[in-house]
């Protein structure tokens, strides 16, 4: 699956999203934003999730993965599209570091 729909958006593997969620911390809730590659799509109907990846502080990958369907998600935005994507999941960006880890 190398493309999938939130909402009106058309996500494809290899974007750069910017995903917008709801964070309950105390008895305050606030939109969090969490910018990152789509590096996989997964599922089916109900069962459909995203994994989202980006590289924190001091180099570190951090991936973040949400059902499509959740009532946490306020928007999706795409930020760039990628440019060439052959594959369907992009694990290889695991073993990447530096600026090549974050282009696509």
């Amino acid at each position: 699956m190398i493309s999938t729909k939130f909402g009106e958006t058309d996500l494809h593997i290899g974007d750069t999203l910017g995903v917008y969620s709801k964070v309950e911390e105390g008895g305050k809730v606030r939109v969090q934003t969490y910018e990152g590659i789509l590096i996989r799509a997964r599922g089916r109907g109900e069962n459909k999730t995203f994994t989202v990846r980006r590289i924190g502080v001091g180099g570190i990958g951090v991936e973040r993965t949400w059902p499509l369907d959740s009532r946490s998600l306020v928007k999706i935005d795409v930020k760039k599209k990628a440019a060439k994507v052959r594959r369907s999941k992009l694990y290889y960006l695991r073993d990447l570091s530096g600026r090549s880890a974050v282009r696509v």
